[in-house]
């Protein structure tokens, strides 16, 4: 699709197409992917299903419409997909890419909502499948039918409960459960065109989970994550019913046998626990080996801290498991990679996606790395994997692009001049997703994005590394560019000249690392000597960092492109930099990454002289709101000409009245009766006295893990000492802002405050929703 913006606007940000990740055919030729498209002329979004030839780089439309998704493909030419119809039905499609256009076949309609479609071809030419759907406490669909009559049976609106969650996210929680919904696609043979060639084997499909009281995927974010389909079975993770929800963040992994795929009279077989030793968190991402004999998958140790080092682990032998009935006697099933007798693992990583090579004797993982999402490559035995050493970074910041596209290179290539703090930002991003290409079984399909790009997919071949033995050392290689949606940033008028990093020291013994984004104009020669203002942006978590990733919601590019220098430090608590780092945050939330944040506003006052401090603004969601509250209480608060809050901790007292509580049991060591002098410690709320500099507050009404009373506290303290602020919320959004319109409402309220105070010149672009008519508030 063409797209081409003279300046990069919130419009342009928000209406700009969102390309799913790329989907090789069988044989490698093809891409099978998605875009949608907001219009704020119209108020509506389109979506299409498009083809993309890779040897052209010629992409083809197949379906425009907005009911049609999840494509996935079954052979070279035909593919499998989602209609969402009315009253919450599904229809399950079957589309052909050499037929752009033409009528799609239904292969089955079902009566409930379903997403998350997976498949897998088993022998014969039959296909295997899974969907995702709520199911009623007696393992039945769960209808629109059924939910209008649970409405109507009483005149009451009340609620009870008698144990957590009460809520979860945004939404209260019910007694409908998600469960796992699979069945046999039977293959008649080759299809000619108008006929069709599948058929649900039975008509309907069966609930895996039917008489267990385990939930697949686990709210509220599970997805085609959470399981996985074999030749024999269905892995898939569920959290562990023995345990509180909410107090724990135990989930494990199960494996259920089958016969067949087909509906069967009886309900299936009993879901068979995997056991995982001292490895007791969350478990996450099964992937099965090619011939579907091993599982690979991740979990955390802890059972109570979300963000703990994921592990990777093996289940060697599935058969050898179901034969034992998972009764092995073992307190573990699975083979750690990378174990330690500390229990604390040799690889400083999180692993997170997973992917086996061609002939199951490799995996490509991906996992966080300095500020981008790398691609790491070891051997799939844990044995040679302790041989070969740590997994190697196959893309990470350091890759090289194959193609002849000078001005990409020379991008690439470009140094600053002006100051030696500001490093270019090397590589072309952060992975999204990798598949292996076609039936060659050696190159890998990578869809990747950066903070100027937002949908990059490019060919990597691993066959230019030798295969095992691995040498110690080996040569980086070159990627091939399929296609990039913004003509690597070009079409939003961006470019990587703009991107750079920093490294400052910390509040310890440690560097903290920074990314740097400058305005697309910034080496213009009238801007020669001009002095720029600072957008310093705090990110959430705590345990998260920025990244060289593109993003639809805090994008540093928008801020950027408003005229400002824009600094994201990673500080202690950050992810991606080893988990000394990332832990240093439990018990110190206004401790060491409060000063790591002042030594950055430091260090960009002393070594980025083009930076003018006297106009710095700082902005942070989540736990970046609760640091704009408590730098709004101490003497960094006074270096800021403007503050922005969203959704943020007014006071770490009030964490009870959150969702999650495992999150402030592991973050404030323990629970508010056996701690609360280290709950009081770090609380904002303490600070209020001193809060004096204008702060924009934003806070939603659905926000259920920091409840809007946070953000109305916020503002009656700050209305309350006469401090110059605003207050903003959606009835309709959560902890996020996701809907189209709201969130250029929210760009024009959080770029219109910092410009009113850092630019009151009026030389930023977007200015207050207020002063240019488009929302009263």
């Amino acid at each position: 699709m063409t797209l081409k913006a003279e300046k990069f606007t919130p419009e342009v940000l928000l209406s700009a197409p969102r390309r799913s990740a790329g989907a090789p055919n069988s044989n490698g030729t093809k891409v099978l992917y998605t875009v949608s498209t907001y219009s704020f002329e119209e108020h509506s979004k389109t979506s299409q299903i498009r083809v993309l030839d890779i040897e052209s780089g010629g992409s083809t439309l197949l379906y425009e419409d907005s009911s049609y998704n999840e494509p996935v493909w079954v052979d070279e030419d035909a593919f499998f997909f989602l209609k969402s119809g009315d009253k919450g039905a599904t229809s399950l499609l079957l589309g052909r890419a050499s037929q752009p256009k033409a009528e799609p076949s239904e292969i089955q309609n079902f009566g409930h909502n379903l997403s998350n479609l997976q498949i897998i071809k088993l022998k014969g030419g039959n296909v295997g499948i899974a969907l995702t759907g709520l199911a009623t406490p007696s393992g039945d669909p769960y209808t629109v039918d059924l939910a209008e009559a649970k409405g109507k049976a009483t005149h009451s609106s009340a609620r009870v409960y008698t144990k957590l969650f009460v809520r979860h996210w945004d939404a209260y929680v019910t007694e409908e459960k998600s469960a796992i919904w699979y069945g046999l696609i039977e293959n008649y043979g080759s299809a000619t065109a108008g006929r069709e060639s599948y058929a649900l084997s039975g008509g309907q499909l069966t609930n895996l989970l039917r008489g267990t009281a385990l939930e697949s995927p686990v709210p509220t974010f599970g997805g085609t994550g959470d399981f996985a389909l074999g030749p024999e079975g269905i892995a898939f993770v569920s959290r562990d019913p023995d345990h509180d929800d909410a107090l724990t963040t135990i989930t494990n992994l199960y494996y259920v046998p089958l016969k067949t795929y087909a509906a069967e009279a009886t309900p299936p077989p009993k879901p068979l626990l995997i056991k995982t030793g001292h490895l007791q968190g969350y478990s996450a991402n099964p992937t099965f080996s090619p011939d579907g004999s091993k599982i690979a998958f991740t979990r955390m140790q802890s059972q109570q801290y979300e963000s703990d080092k994921t592990r990777l682990l093996l289940l060697p032998d599935v058969g050898a498991f179901v034969s034992a009935n998972g009764a092995t006697g073992n307190d573990s099933d699975v083979t750690e990679y990378y174990a330690t007798d500390d229990g604390k693992g040799g690889w400083d990583s999180r692993p997170d996606s997973i992917l086996w090579n061609g002939d199951g004797s490799e995996l490509f993982v991906t996992a966080e790395l300095n500020g981008r999402n790398a691609l790491y490559r070891l051997p799939s035995s844990p044995k040679a994997a302790s041989t070969f050493g740590l997994p190697h970074v196959v893309i990470g910041g350091r890759e090289l692009v194959s193609a002849d596209d000078n001005e990409l290179q020379t991008r690439i290539r470009f140094g600053d001049p002006q100051a030696d703090a500001f490093q270019p930002l090397h590589g072309q991003g952060s992975v999204v997703d990798v598949r292996l290409l076609g039936t060659s079984r050696s190159k890998l399909f990578v869809t990747m994005s950066s903070q100027v790009d937002n949908s990059l997919y490019t060919i990597v071949d691993p066959g230019l590394l030798p295969n095992l033995p691995f040498p110690s050392e080996a040569k980086r290689f070159t990627m091939d560019v399929v296609s990039s949606q913004s003509r690597h940033g070009s079409s939003f008028g961006l470019s990587r000249n703009q991107l750079g990093e920093i490294w400052f020291q910390g509040a310890g013994d440690y560097k903290v690392h920074a990314l740097v984004v400058r305005p697309s104009n910034f080496y213009d020669e009238e801007n020669k000597d001009k002095k720029w203002p600072l957008a310093l942006l705090i990110h959430g978590g705590p345990q998260g960092a920025w990244a060289d990733s593109w993003s639809t919601r805090w994008n540093p590019a928008v801020f950027a492109e408003q005229g400002y220098i824009v600094v994201t430090p990673n500080p202690t608590g950050s992810t991606s930099y080893g988990m000394d780092l990332q832990d240093g945050i439990q018990n110190n939330w206004g401790g060491r990454p409060y000063e790591d944040i002042v030594k950055c506003v430091d260090h960009i006052e002393e070594k980025m002289p083009y930076v003018d401090m006297s106009r710095a603004v700082a902005a942070g969601a989540s736990y970046g709101g609760y640091m704009i509250n408590w730098i709004q209480g101490k003497s960094l608060g006074r270096r800021f000409k403007a503050l922005v809050c969203h959704d943020g901790v007014f006071s770490t007292l009030n964490q009870y009245s959150s969702e999650e509580l495992y999150f402030p049991l592991h973050d404030f060591g323990g629970t508010l009766w056996e701690n609360r002098a280290g709950y009081e410690k770090w609380d904002p709320a303490k600070n209020t006295g001193e809060w004096a500099t204008p702060m924009l507050v934003i806070h939603n009404e659905l926000d259920y893990r920091l409840p809007i009373t946070e953000g109305l506290s916020m503002f009656n303290v700050l209305q309350s000492r006469g401090v110059p602020s605003r207050f903003l919320s959606f009835p309709d959004e959560n902890h996020w802002v996701l809907k189209p319109e709201n969130s250029l409402v929210w760009h024009q309220e959080v770029l219109g405050w910092i410009n009113k105070y850092a630019q009151p010149d009026n030389s930023g672009v977007v200015q207050l929703a207020e002063e240019v008519g488009q929302v009263r508030i």
